[in-house]
């Protein structure tokens, strides 16, 4: 089982890598050739997007040919064989319009799943020069060294890193009430604009904790497993395990402090 995980965090990372290499090529040419919207005014697809998802599709259909794959644009759906469980989770460009405005804060992610939660994932965020990478039961580590969740124990000291639900405008009046209660009770609240980044950056102790309206597999398929892999713990805002439906998505250093956070989101 070890040598068979370790076979999928390769193909994760490498997977990321590609797609990583793509967001490097079109930055360094000066951004994207064009640009489209998608659901949202804010929600865009380019043509990096679509390059950088086919370099990882590519590497994990040439390892894995039975593995079914899920990624976030048009066209980026494969099924697997039928008696194979295993999905992969790709967001080829996380933080696109970051990328699109030459903010740094964009990554690559890139997750395989089978019917227990995550096995491995890798983000590379190559303006950033970070790369997270976590297998089951082999801990969460940045760029090669092991990473650990914050020491921080009471929620008014914490920082927590957050996301708009730029997509769901339904969701922001209640939203837009767990923000006004999180800044006056806690440390203060971060939006990068990248939730796989968010997640790795609470796995890797920056953040202590997170919370997102409605986020879909891809965004964080990745992050849980750093998150968990590095001590923490992810749930849905209102309780129970986040699966592979699109839904809300909460993280903490602890089980303890995930109450806690939960206890200031809802008013308590």
């Amino acid at each position: 089982m070890r040598e068979r995980l370790e076979q999928l965090l390769a193909t994760a990372v490498e997977a990321a890598h590609a797609a990583a290499r793509i967001h490097r090529e079109a930055s360094d040419r000066g951004g994207g050739r064009w640009v489209d919207v998608k659901t949202a005014s804010s929600d865009f697809v380019s043509d990096v997007d679509m390059a950088a998802q086919e370099a990882a599709m590519e590497v994990i259909a040439a390892r894995h040919p039975a593995h079914a794959i899920l990624a976030e644009e048009e066209g980026g759906g494969r099924e697997g064989a039928p008696a194979n469980r295993h999905l992969w989770l790709v967001d080829p460009l996380d933080g696109t319009t970051n990328f699109l405005h030459g903010h740094p804060y964009y990554a690559a992610s890139v997750a395989v799943w089978d019917g227990e939660g995550p096995l491995a994932a890798a983000v590379e965020a190559q303006a950033l020069g970070k790369v997270w990478t976590a297998a089951r039961g082999g801990g969460a580590h940045e760029n090669g060294e092991r990473i650990r969740v914050s020491p921080t124990g009471r929620i008014e000291r914490f920082l927590l890193g957050t996301g708009f639900p730029f997509k769901a405008h339904a969701l922001l009046p209640a939203y837009l009430g767990e923000l006004d209660r999180a800044l006056r009770r806690t440390a203060g609240v971060r939006r990068t604009g990248a939730a796989a980044i968010d997640l790795a950056y609470v796995a890797s102790g920056i953040l202590d904790g997170f919370w997102e309206s409605r986020l879909a597999p891809w965004d964080y398929g990745a992050g849980i497993l750093l998150v968990t892999e590095a001590g923490g713990v992810a749930e849905r805002v209102g309780g129970g395990p986040v699966g592979l439906e699109a839904g809300s998505v909460m993280a903490a250093n602890s089980a303890k402090a995930l109450a806690g956070l939960r206890r200031v989101l809802g008013g308590e």
